[in-house]
């Protein structure tokens, strides 16, 4: 991707279209699962039109604002009719996901569906690209927004893993750094669970995210996986945000727990319509995690999605170092980790 060949390659192929993507950890297509290949999906819309706005994010402090500056951009009106829906690009590295989500979001109409993901770098966790507008960056976003009363956007979000392990409060965490569990450093507690993993971290963490639980230790439906850690303070790095007084919970999976939760994602974007919608797309964002807990059988997830989706739907999609998606069964959008997300489009 960083040949200069290769966005002038994509804009000389595609010189009227607009442009968005990102590095991987994996690419997503019809034919199953890739890793170090190229893959381009062109969309077309009968009744719908698009506007790509990017933004920098040149320091992990800077996301909230990089998101309030793509939610301006997408938020101004535009011919085709309103704002239906919106992709979401991101860098997967020293980014706080959360807050680009929550700044992009606090920009745009209530209820607008947000899903995407964070860019990847397959599994190195050092630098990723996202391709906008402006070309090739390691430090940027990129918001695809939907316009159109005839956009139909679906979507679902699902897990697959199962919590063991006693809830820690977190006692102190800044932003999606966590520092301490139960009063003890989060990272010492994190190696003693981890045991002969811990000597892997963070790689290892991939393995073992949390599970996040409110005051009441009920599950809120997110989980924050490690992408680094910190010796010198004994902390974590976490994809996304965490807040103090709320607990975690270390969870687990098995293949077979990962692929039904992709059949549940798919199952979640509803009722396929009233034979009035013509093509489909839909785009599968997953977690790098899930990938290395699967294995040689990570097609099979993709086989499942495809399995419960319209006959015909054109698949595209990456692994990702944070997915994201509304929450099941709200509009309201998170920053996930560790899931199968699903964003099906069509048009009536």
């Amino acid at each position: 991707m960083e040949d200069p060949a290769f966005a002038s390659a994509l804009r000389a192929a595609f010189p009227a279209s607009a442009l968005a993507g990102c590095s991987t950890a994996g690419e997503i297509t019809g034919d199953g699962v890739t890793d170090g290949t190229c893959t381009v999906t062109a969309l077309r819309f009968d009744k719908s039109a698009v506007r790509v706005a990017e933004a920098v994010t040149a320091t992990l402090g800077e996301s909230g604002e990089a998101g309030a500056a793509l939610g301006t951009a997408l938020s101004a009106p535009h011919p085709a009719g309103p704002l239906a829906g919106v992709l979401l690009f991101g860098r997967g590295v020293d980014i706080n996901g959360s807050a680009l989500i929550e700044g992009l979001t606090g920009r745009i109409p209530a209820g607008v569906p947000v899903s995407g993901g964070l860019a990847g770098d397959g599994g190195a966790f050092k630098r990723t690209l996202v391709l906008g507008p402006s070309g090739l960056s390691d430090r940027a976003a990129v918001a695809v927004g939907l316009y159109g009363e005839a956009l139909r956007f679906r979507h679902g979000s699902f897990g697959g893993w199962e919590p063991f392990g006693p809830a820690r409060k977190v006692t102190r965490a800044t932003g999606n750094i966590l520092l301490e569990l139960d009063g003890e450093p989060a990272l010492n507690i994190y190696k003693r669970y981890l045991g002969d993993y811990a000597k892997d971290l963070p790689a290892s963490g991939l393995l073992f995210p949390f599970e996040l639980l409110n005051e009441n230790h009920s599950a809120i439906g997110l989980i924050r996986t490690i992408l680094g850690i910190d010796e010198e303070a004994g902390s974590l790095i976490l994809a996304g945000t965490v807040e103090e007084g709320f607990y975690l919970r270390l969870m687990h999976a098995s293949t077979d727990s990962l692929v039904d939760g992709a059949e549940q994602a798919a199952e979640a974007c509803g009722p396929q319509g009233d034979g009035q919608e013509g093509d489909a797309v839909a785009l599968l964002v997953s977690c790098v995690g899930r990938k290395l807990v699967m294995g040689d059988r990570v097609d099979e997830e993709v086989e499942a999605v495809a399995e419960r989706l319209p006959a015909g739907t054109v698949l595209t999609g990456f692994y990702s170092y944070g997915e994201i998606s509304p929450m099941h069964g709200l509009a309201d959008c998170k920053l996930h980790n560790q899931t199968m997300t699903v964003a099906l489009l069509t048009e009536s």
